[in-house]
């Protein structure tokens, strides 16, 4: 528990610096090639990141006020009881942004879908799942359930904003069909070695109504998949 509570201002600090900085330095003077420079520039991308997805709203000059006071010791400004009932109301407020978010795209998933499956090519199963063959491979091999695979994929939401990528990892990924979410564990089963798939895939066979850190909670996913190989 310390050591999150010492990453986790780690983090927030330096956050405030790039993010209060911008109107006097660039992001192009990130020290890129130290380690301490390359760890500082993750940290604070994550939790930017974070903040981004969030929408959170900070009003920078008490931000930077703060750390300042909590690096010079000096006490904080704000009671416990006033500190616990202000972060207990941003709480409150974060999880209505994603509740309000996650209902819209419940509306939102569904018109997708709606219209998507009477696009030329794509197919509709039984549990909801819409898929469209790119490219067929030679092979006639398909994955079960057990085996383990290696793949190529790029990861959309229904806008086509792209959340992941193996291609800009430069790295296919690897796992077992069974153990990953429902969509994909049945998409892959169609899939022959070296073929490419684009998946459509409901929030129920995704990541559901609460989603993670990366995903809203309903969200419809678009995946163009590549199976690369059966890893026995």
């Amino acid at each position: 528990m310390k050591t999150k509570i010492i990453y986790m201002f780690l983090s927030v600090l330096f956050v405030s610096t790039v993010v209060c900085g911008k109107s006097e330095q660039n992001s192009s003077k990130a020290d890129l090639k130290s380690d301490k420079g390359r760890y500082s520039y993750a940290i604070g991308y994550n939790v930017g990141s974070g903040m981004a997805r969030d929408h959170l709203e900070l009003d920078m000059d008490s931000f930077i006020a703060a750390i300042e006071d909590a690096l010079n010791g000096v006490d904080s400004k704000l009671s416990q009881e006033e500190t616990q009932t202000v972060m207990q109301n941003l709480m409150t407020s974060l999880q209505k942004k994603r509740s309000d978010l996650a209902a819209e795209n419940v509306k939102k998933g569904k018109e997708f879908l709606s219209k998507n499956k009477g696009k030329e090519g794509v197919v509709t199963t039984s549990s909801g799942l819409q898929y469209k063959i790119i490219s067929k491979g030679d092979s006639e091999i398909k994955p079960k359930s057990n085996d383990t695979v290696k793949v190529h994929y790029t990861g959309k939401f229904i806008d086509g904003k792209e959340f992941d990528s193996s291609h800009k990892r430069k790295e296919p990924a690897q796992f077992r069909v069974d153990q990953v979410i429902p969509g994909w564990t049945e998409g892959l089963q169609l899939m022959t070695v070296g073929s490419k798939y684009e998946f459509f895939i409901p929030s129920d066979l995704g990541y559901g109504p609460n989603g993670n850190q990366a995903i809203p909670g309903n969200s419809v996913l678009v995946f163009e998949v590549e199976l690369l190989e059966i890893v026995k």
